[in-house]
């Protein structure tokens, strides 16, 4: 029996368990098992086995800091440290003979820090189930199942000792340059095998099951070797939404692991759940052993680049010697929105980043597997057709005629997504919006036109579709499921073949071992970065060329600092390892969030860093970093920001400087020639646009906004060009929450931070608390309050209550002094409820 997967399932599929007696499920007591820390009873003794189980930039890093953007509602709110390129130190370096999946072609797999910052959006509690993120990945083992139960059973060694020993890592010099020439040649040593894969979509419109999955997951099918099953709208309810946790989780994956193919035995690999977002992963039990290299990440694309309510969660692994990627998405609503989904889509690319083992190494992405398998609910509608055509179009079943008008269809054609993707033919009926319970068309008052919102696409080499089809016979959403079946080949390890691989490039690396010093050529040491905007990525690069000795490179830290360069500065990647006569480009990332932003507009930093490129054995090579910032609104301060009448670009440095140094009690004493403003302009700007164009705007604060908007945005505000502001209402709204965010000293201070805590529920106490702020800020948070009550006013048109707003301004409002430290729950709920008290009562 093989088990795998960071959570394990036993027999057909049983609960999910850290503890769990073998003798009842095996008899004979062996067992075989790839998975996280579980700890086994076998007959009376108790072992405890710990397997370590194994980011366009632009879009990448803008998005990571809108994800921070709501410190309250991140489960782990940091500034992107960018961690994944902490230092690393090898041991001596030494060549162990690999295992085929120790080497494998497609790297993948964690063996980051659990520090690193997440940069996805989430807003799952790390603690819960679906978010679980092993620090290591475990190497898949090639040995048998007779050697792995004697391993078991030894009592020379314990079996934790031993598991440790069967997966460490090393990773030398040496050791790179072997795997290295394994991926190159990978075909002498692999054939193809065939596996059926059945992947399904389903959006439950936030339902519990009412009806049995199996006409969906395993009726009229052989029983597939690989399950890929996702969801979305898990749970519509607030407190999924805000606090992540449901019910609707273990209810979901009851129902399919009750409906798997009946003809077989599966494990589960693998469950990950962004709020309504969640996607499983099962294997048969006879292929487990062969699955390794388990990970799972999520993306927030909701309303400031975090909110889970849209996004996409991925499980990857490796099944054999080939590397898989299983998306699951849920992209923007509503017809207009194209530009928004294609948006959502290049952010989850972009942004959907796995560690890989080899800790030298950069992350993987999405695009670099094997074989990817795309699913979700995409959202894209049909477009020019009135709702009576497209209905006469389905009903004559014309569905090529009505493809023509389909938005992914031609979205795709432009290549703004999916490129190199396919797409079988569709031969059903579209799957949204149907009349829960039935088959009828959707016939509530806003009578949405039908659309084919549920898709499968895929990517990769020896991929066939067997099938792609809706299933009319669930009724419990207004959607239909969608399911398709694949054959995929699989690049198969032939042991004997590999061996001998191995064998001919160690013997072939010995004869390099007494080469000279390494050494190489850089295109460039000289980079300037002109005119840097807040939140815009700037990109220079250049090409380390490698002589004719193997050589690993990093950036490293110069004396007494802490990292290898400014956090604004970013090298991708930082480390890594070239061959003999090789190239690779180094990407400079400049971006500055609001972390750097308000010394950046003091003068007290510059765009200005040295790197020290050192290389393992050889020497160190200078690069030098400058620019110039281009101060903002964005990460002033609110009490700056009042003293400053004119746009802040057209003051003088020195005048900034001077005003952004001021501390935050200060009041106007009369010694200065003009009067302060009650509240920034630049917050009476977005506001007045906001309470003119959007009182009735439908999911205000909870729909994102474009990028681009956003940068035209704040470059309105930082010139005083407001009359050129030409923006939608979601763009506007966002940049307002970006624009709080990034105050270095919240609207509430942190003085009264505790205080406000201590007084929620108590509305008089919460009043007193508000009257002790410095002017500015009370102007401001008073403000803000009488604008979100008027935005209630209009809840029957907006959809905006009161527990929402005060969800998303709590944590802008008011943060904990800690910063980055995790908030408890009944810390976020105090914060939110101190909030609602002034959107409920007269101010």
């Amino acid at each position: 029996m093989a088990i795998t997967g960071d959570d394990v399932s036993l027999d057909q599929i049983v609960p999910i368990s850290q503890d769990f007696t073998l003798k009842e499920v095996f008899p004979d007591g062996e067992l075989y098992i790839l998975g996280s820390d579980v700890t086994v009873q076998l007959d009376t003794v108790e072992l405890s086995l710990v397997f370590q189980l194994p980011f366009g930039s632009h879009t990448r890093i803008f998005l990571q800091e809108v994800a921070r953007a709501c410190p309250g509602l991140d489960s782990a709110p940091q500034d992107p440290q960018f961690l994944w390129l902490s230092r690393y130190r090898c041991t001596e370096p030494q060549l162990e003979s690999p295992t085929p999946g120790a080497w494998n072609s497609a790297p993948g797999g964690s063996n980051c820090d659990n520090s690193r910052p997440n940069g996805k959006g989430l807003l799952v509690d790390p603690s819960s189930r679906g978010q679980d993120k092993p620090e290591n990945l475990l190497t898949r083992q090639t040995k048998s199942k007779s050697e792995i139960t004697d391993m078991v059973r030894s009592s020379t060694i314990t079996v934790s000792d031993k598991a440790h020993i069967l997966t460490m890592q090393k990773f030398g010099l040496r050791d790179t340059i072997v795997k290295s020439h394994l991926v190159q040649k990978e075909e002498d040593y692999t054939y193809i095998q065939n596996f059926r894969f059945f992947v399904g979509t389903y959006n439950v419109n936030g339902q519990s099951p009412k009806e049995g999955l199996r006409p969906w997951l395993s009726h009229g099918i052989q029983a597939p070797d690989v399950y890929c099953v996702g969801f979305q709208e898990l749970d519509l309810s607030k407190e999924a939404f805000f606090f992540h946790d449901t019910p609707k989780e273990e209810e979901w994956f009851k129902a399919v692991s009750e409906g798997l193919h009946p003809d077989a035995k599966y494990a589960k690999v693998k469950l990950i759940r962004l709020v309504g977002i969640m996607l499983l992963l099962y294997v048969k039990q006879e292929h487990a052993a062969y699955i390794s290299e388990v990970e799972a990440e999520t993306v927030g694309t909701g309303i400031m680049g975090r909110m889970g309510n849209k996004g996409g969660v991925a499980i990857r692994f490796q099944f054999h010697n080939t590397s898989i990627c299983v998306v699951n998405s849920h992209l923007a609503a509503h017809t207009e929105e194209f530009e928004r989904r294609n948006q959502d889509y290049k952010d989850i690319c972009s942004r959907m980043q796995f560690c890989q083992v080899d800790p030298s190494l950069p992350p993987l992405t999405i695009s670099r597997h094997d074989v990817i398998l795309w699913l979700g609910d995409l959202n894209y509608r049909i477009e020019e057709l009135d709702v009576e055509k497209v209905k006469k179009l389905i009903e004559e079943k014309a569905f090529q005629t009505l493809y023509a008008y389909d938005q992914l269809k031609i979205q795709v054609a432009a290549k703004t997504v999916f490129e190199g993707f396919t797409e079988g033919e569709l031969t059903f009926q579209p799957t949204y919006k149907y009349d829960t319970g039935s088959d009828d068309w959707d016939t509530s008052e806003k009578c949405r036109a039908p659309a084919w919102c549920d898709r499968i696409l895929w990517k990769g080499k020896n991929i066939t579709q067997l099938s792609y089809q809706s299933h009319m016979a669930l009724k419990t959403s207004d959607h239909k499921p969608v399911s398709s079946e694949f054959d995929i080949g699989v690049k198969v390890i032939n042991e004997e073949l590999y061996r001998k691989t191995l064998e001919e490039i160690v013997r072939s690396l010995d004869k390099m071992e007494n080469a000279s010093i390494p050494s190489v050529s850089l295109s460039k040491r000289e980079f300037y970065f002109q005119n840097v905007k807040y939140m815009q990525l700037q990109v220079e690069s250049f090409k380390i060329h490698n002589g004719q000795v193997p050589c690993q490179f990093e950036f490293i830290n110069k004396p007494d600092e802490e990292s290898y360069c400014k956090q604004w500065l970013n090298a991708n990647p930082s480390k890594g390892f070239l061959l003999p006569d090789s190239d690779i480009e180094i990407e400079l990332e400049l971006f500055v969030n609001k972390t750097t932003a308000t010394k950046l507009n003091s003068g007290e930093d510059k765009i200005e860093d040295i790197l020290v490129l050192h290389l393992d054995r050889g020497k160190d090579y200078f690069l030098s970093v400058s620019g110039n910032y281009l101060p903002s609104c964005f990460g002033s301060p609110i009490h700056t920001l009042c003293y400053m009448r004119e746009p802040i670009l057209d003051l003088p440095p020195e005048v900034i400087s001077e005003l952004t140094l001021m501390p935050v009690q200060t009041e106007d004493d009369g010694s200065r020639l003009e009067t302060p403003m009650d509240i920034p302009k630049e917050l009476w700007m977005m506001v007045d646009y906001l309470y003119r164009n959007a009182v009735q705007q439908e999911d205000l604060f909870q729909q994102p906004g474009l990028r681009l908007e956003f940068e035209h945005i704040r470059d309105c505000l930082d010139t005083g060009m407001i009359d050129n502001l030409s923006a939608s209402n979601h763009s506007v709204a966002e940049a307002l929450l970006l624009f709080l965010e990034s105050l270095p000293e919240p609207v509430i201070c942190n003085s009264a931070y505790h205080n406000c805590l201590e007084s929620a529920g108590n509305y008089p106490a919460s009043k007193q608390v508000i009257s002790t702020l410095p002017t500015f800020h009370k102007n401001v948070f008073n403000y803000l309050m009488a604008f979100l009550q008027e935005l209630l006013k209009n809840s029957a048109k907006n959809h905006l209550d009161e527990n929402i707003l005060a969800s998303i301004f709590g944590s802008l409002l008011l943060r904990n002094p800690a910063g980055d430290q995790k908030l408890e729950m009944t810390e976020k709920k105090k914060a939110q409820e101190f909030i609602h008290q002034f959107l409920c009562n007269p101010l």
